[in-house]
Order: C-alpha cells, then structure tokens, then sequence
C-alpha cells in the first residue's frame, strides 16, 4: 500500500504537458526505429511541448536544440516521402568518411561556444547540456537521412540525458529518455538489417 501510495503522489505533482510531451516522444521515436514515415508528425508535436517544458527548467540549450528538431523533423519527414519508385520506403545509408570528419569538430566546436555562453546564464550544466546538444544535432541530422549509425549516437546521449532529466526531477522525462536507449538499440539493430538486405538486392 506504502508504493501505491508514494505512486499517486508522485502522479499528482507530474505536468500534463510533460505527458503528453512524454507520449508523443516514446511514438515518434519507437516509429523511427521501425522505419515508419509516421514517427516525422508526432516528433514535430513532442518538440514544440518539450520548447516549453526545457524553458521552465532553465536547459536553454535543450530549448534552443527543440527549434532545430522542430525544422529538421520537416526536412525529414520530406527527405523520407521521396524516396524511389521501386521501394516500399526511403533506403538506409552508412556513415561517410566526410561525414564523420565534419561532425566530430562540429560537435566540438559547438559544446565549447555555447558552453561559454550558458555559463554567464541561469543555464543548469552549461558544458554537458552543450554537448549532448551537439551530439544530438548531428544524430537528428544523420536520422533524417536515414543514416545507419544516428541511432549509436543517440544511445550515447540517452543514457546522458537520463542522469541530467532525473538530477532536474523531469522524471517522466528521464523514464522516456531510457526507454529511448532501448528503443534506439532496436532501431540500430533493425536498421543494421535492413541496409543488409539492401546489400544483397544490389
């Protein structure tokens, strides 16, 4: 009885913006992982809700990334809609080499100019919130062109984001962010079969 009742407490100080926010994430990136078009609409809902939620505590850098996704969900769910006549859906690609060499200086160049910015702020964590902001726009890149190891990037920032959502009592937040992980290790390994099978129809 002590558990159901320390539930319904908790229950009672959650935000229905953060639900909703919640719910609207899990989707989005669960149809992601299973290669549906579908996860491109509810995304655009999640990051406009969670625009909101990041303000009120104070990770401006999470607010801002919100206003990236928000675009680049629409560039996705365009890049996803063309793809060949004969596919049943757009195919899935590796990583390049100059890919990988844009994006690591990217990732560190960004952390260090907005980190240095945040910390004359009220910014919680302004180097980490910096980073996985970072890491998190080349992976939102890489998934709207259906790049194979976005989802290795995202399992990295996940299990970030869970210590940082749960350290800030956004604890839906930090549940949702750890079913990610486990959604994103599926979509990785989805993924990874699919662009297999592609191989062998070469």
């Amino acid at each position: 009885m002590q558990i159901i009742h320390m539930l319904h407490d908790w229950w009672q100080h959650q935000s229905w913006l953060e639900v909703i926010g919640v719910v609207t994430g899990l989707l989005c990136v669960y149809l992601a992982a299973v290669n549906n078009i579908w996860n491109w609409p509810f995304a655009v809902v999640s990051v406009t809700i969670y625009i909101f939620i990041f303000f009120e505590a104070k990770l401006f850098a999470d607010m801002g990334l919100q206003f990236y996704f928000f675009v680049v969900n629409l560039y996705g769910w365009y890049y996803w809609s063309q793809k060949p006549a004969t596919e049943a859906k757009a195919p899935v690609a590796r990583i390049t080499r100059i890919e990988l060499v844009l994006a690591i200086p990217a990732i560190i160049l960004f952390t260090v100019i907005l980190g240095s910015l945040l910390k004359y702020t009220t910014a919680s964590y302004p180097y980490l919130d910096s980073f996985c902001t970072a890491c998190s726009l080349v992976a939102q890149v890489f998934l709207a062109r259906k790049v194979l190891e976005n989802w290795l990037i995202w399992i990295f920032v996940d299990v970030i984001y869970v210590g940082v959502y749960t350290y800030k009592d956004l604890h839906l937040t930090a549940v949702m962010y750890a079913i990610y992980v486990a959604i994103a290790i599926k979509g990785y390994v989805d993924w990874k079969r699919d662009w297999k099978v592609q191989q062998i129809d070469i």
